[in-house]
């Protein structure tokens, strides 16, 4: 998949809401879009530290998830995306949203709190 057909990608809270299999309709919502859905290399760190701790029990479906999208990497764009937002310290959702913006893509989430104050980020919630 190249970067141009990148339209949405997944916080982690959405990864967890996948593999924890609720709601379905998430799971056909991601299906139906996954063409042009990729994870940002922040929400993937954040998913597999939640496996190796044990917090999430499905490692075999996180593999079978993963394997079928792709990893974003972070990379100068993202980087440089970030230096502009808003300062707070310690979020690793400013690193996901600096993803967003770089490839203007949709950032799908349950959790638009931590990014309403981020002008520009485009944000739909699947699990609602």
């Amino acid at each position: 998949m190249s970067v141009t057909e990148i339209r949405y990608l997944l916080d982690s809270n959405i990864c967890i809401y996948f593999l924890k299999g609720t709601p379905l309709r998430l799971r056909d919502r991601v299906l139906l879009a996954r063409p042009h859905v990729a994870v940002p290399s922040i929400s993937y760190a954040e998913v597999q530290l939640g496996l190796a701790r044990g917090g999430l029990a499905n490692v075999e479906g996180a593999a079978i998830f993963f394997r079928g999208l792709p990893i974003m990497p972070f990379d100068r764009a993202a980087a440089d995306s970030y230096a502009q937002l808003p300062f707070r310290r310690a979020r690793f959702d400013r690193l996901i949203a600096a993803q967003a913006l770089a490839l203007n893509a949709t950032l799908v989430t349950n959790n638009f709190a931590d990014f309403s104050d981020i002008s520009g980020l485009k944000l739909e919630n699947w699990v609602e």
